[in-house]
C-alpha cells in the first residue's frame, strides 16, 4: 500500500500530524498539520527521518505549494519545563488541528497518544512512514525545528546547535559543562547532568 492509498482509507478531509523535537535538550519542540489533496502526488515523500537534509528541502517546498492547507506549532522549551515533554508535544498537535482553516474529518497522529480534541484521530505507530499526509508534516515540523536551531547558532554560538539540532551528544555535553546552560536549553532535560 503506497502512503497516497493508505490516506484514501478515510473518508473526507484527512489531516496528517507528526512533530519533530521530543528528544533534544534544547529549543522547541515543532509539531506540523498537513492536508494534501486527495489525488496528491509528492515525488519521493517518505519519513522525514529517512530523507537527507538537501531532500528533506525540497519537498518542504513541494509540500508548502501542494498542501490544501498546513500549520506549525511551535512549544518553547519553557513550556515543556513547566508541562513536560509529552504533554507539550499534545498541546502543540491540538493547537495545529484546531486551527486549520478546513476542519479535517480524520486527523491521523504519528505515534500512540492523541491529543484532546473534538476533531476524530487516529494514532498511527511509524504513520510517517505509511501515511502521505503524516510524511508530509514530518517533514515540515523537522526541517522548521532544523531551521530554528541553525537560526540558535548564531544567537547562543559555542554549542554547536547547527551541527547537533539540540539532541544530546557528546560535543553538546561537553559545551553545556564549559558554557553553562543557555535560555534555550530544557532545564528538566538537563537534570541528570552534575
Amino acid at each position: 500500500m503506497t502512503l497516497t492509498e493508505f490516506d484514501r482509507q478515510y473518508t473526507g478531509v484527512v489531516c496528517g500530524v507528526d512533530e519533530a523535537g521530543r528528544g533534544p535538550l534544547a529549543g522547541p519542540v515543532c509539531v506540523a498539520a498537513c492536508i494534501l489533496p486527495q489525488d496528491c502526488q509528492i515525488e519521493g515523500l517518505n519519513d522525514s527521518k529517512k530523507l537527507t537534509p538537501k531532500k528533506r528541502d525540497a519537498l518542504f517546498d513541494a509540500i508548502c505549494a501542494s498542501a490544501v492547507e498546513y500549520k506549525i506549532i511551535l512549544i518553547d522549551e519553557k513550556t515543556i519545563d513547566e508541562i513536560n515533554i509529552l504533554q507539550a508535544t499534545l498541546l502543540g498537535m491540538k493547537q495545529a488541528i484546531e486551527q486549520l482553516q478546513h476542519v479535517p474529518d480524520m486527523a491521523l497522529i504519528d505515534g500512540n497518544k492523541c491529543p484532546d480534541t473534538a476533531i476524530s484521530c487516529q494514532a498511527v505507530v511509524k504513520g510517517d512512514g505509511k501515511s502521505a499526509s503524516v510524511a508530509a508534516a514530518s517533514i515540515l515540523a523537522k526541517v522548521t525545528r532544523d531551521r530554528i536551531m541553525e537560526q540558535y547558532d548564531q544567537v547562543y554560538p559555542g554549542y554547536g546547535f547547527a551541527k547537533h539540532k539540540g539532541y544530546g551528544t557528546k560535543l553538546h555535553y561537553e559545551a553545556i559543562r564549559q558554557l553553562g546552560v543557555c535560555p534555550i536549553h530544557r532545564k528538566s532535560f538537563l537534570k541528570k547532568m552534575h
